[in-house]
């Protein structure tokens, strides 16, 4: 019974990234039907970051009232809602209608199924989980880029509804799996919140990090298929919303590899080695070569380096913080990854409308040094306030 139940998380997380890698893979086409500058892309994603922000606030609370399943079966119900209506959507300002429920249906269950696997699971089962959020996210670009060819853009958004259905429905009959852990109840009533969280030793250099961290990847998400639009010739409509895919298929490849390996070298040097590889991706990336093969592997590198950061981040927490704090600390991690990814992929297209998609391998590298910097940082406080230091 307890494998099946980790199969219904994991499959809880496939439903968590189908919606990511949508607008992204889509915008190219949709930019154009809706008579829009490639920048306002950036707009709709802050409105579904924002409510995601919101609901991974709040997830401690609901972890509190509602226990775990429920807070999935309605958050899964909630993205339905939002890909839905952006399928039946006509003009630009009702993307931002459907934006509601699509971002609070991502946050709380981000939130609770990450503080659920950081107390009760390995990392290598953490890595597993995120793998399998990228597997969700590379399933949709290719839906997308199937519709493009096939039908349409909204089509696309369709598609992956009804796949997102048929995953609310298995999680609905698995419920009889989800025993009442009065044991984590306890732990939450004990728990610290997020006021008194945000003054223990490192978080807030640990926050600082993981918006860094997800300023780097929403930009990926969001205008990888659009770097390729802009700097590489001969590409057809639906190879450049497939190779939207590219950065969540090495965020699945780095959290599967980071899966076998995560238990024995640890967290932090798991981390140090996920962003050595992203800058390698990185460079690969920006060097001139004519045809889009070199820069399609670079972005796959990319991703993969990426990788290990987040979950291991959020695997960390109890042991860095504690379990008193780690509830709070995951959900103000979340709101500061998502906040990253509601502000920063705008800053991006406003610069890249004004310099040039070029400049995104240098955008890349600027956040993937702040990550770096102020994690090592993070982990220096935490050390000299009697935390561990596993690496």
């Amino acid at each position: 019974m307890a494998l099946l139940l980790i199969a219904v998380i994991y499959l809880a997380f496939i439903s968590l990234g189908l919606p990511d890698s949508l607008l992204g893979s889509a915008w190219p086409t949709m930019q154009t039907v809706f008579h829009v500058p490639s920048s306002y892309a950036g707009y709709v994603s802050m409105a579904i970051s924002f409510m995601t922000i919101i609901s991974a606030l709040a997830g401690p609370k609901l972890i509190e009232k509602f226990s775990t399943k429920w807070i999935v079966i309605v958050s899964i119900f909630l993205t339905i809602i939002g890909l839905l209506g952006f399928s039946f959507t006509t003009r630009y300002w009702m993307l931002f209608l459907f934006a509601v429920p699509y971002g609070l249906g991502a946050g709380s269950v981000d939130a609770s199924l990450n503080h659920y696997v950081a107390n009760h699971y390995s990392s290598a089962v953490m890595n597993f989980l995120h793998c399998f959020y990228g597997l969700g996210a590379v399933i949709s670009p290719n839906l997308m880029a199937m519709a493009l060819k096939y039908a349409r853009w909204n089509e696309g958004y369709r598609w992956t509804a009804y796949v997102q259905i048929g995953i609310l429905l298995v999680c609905i009959l698995s419920l009889p799996l989800w025993k009442n852990n009065e044991k984590e109840a306890q732990e939450m009533e004990e728990s610290a919140g997020i006021a008194e969280a945000l003054k223990a030793p490192g978080v807030m250099l640990t926050l600082i990090a993981f918006f860094s961290y997800c300023a780097g990847e929403a930009a990926c998400f969001l205008w990888t298929s659009s770097y390729f639009a802009g700097t590489k010739q001969g590409m057809s409509e639906e190879l450049v919303a497939a190779f939207g895919s590219l950065i969540f298929g090495g965020l699945m490849l780095g959290r599967l590899i980071s899966g076998f390996v995560s238990n024995r070298i640890g967290d932090r040097m798991l981390i140090r080695i996920g962003i050595a590889i992203e800058f390698a991706g990185i460079l690969l990336t920006a060097l001139p070569f004519q045809g889009y093969i070199p820069a399609a592997v670079g972005f796959l590198t990319v991703g993969t380096g990426m990788g290990p950061v987040y979950p291991a981040i959020q695997h960390m927490a109890p042991d860095n913080f504690g379990k008193k704090y780690s509830a709070a600390v995951i959900g103000l991690q979340m709101a500061s990854a998502y906040l990253g990814s509601t502000f920063m992929p705008t800053v991006f297209g406003r610069l890249q409308q004004a310099i040039g998609i070029w400049i995104m391998p240098l955008y890349l590298t600027l956040f993937a040094f702040l990550n770096i910097v102020f994690l090592e940082l993070a982990y220096q406080k935490i050390r000299r306030k009697g935390g561990e230091d596993p690496a």
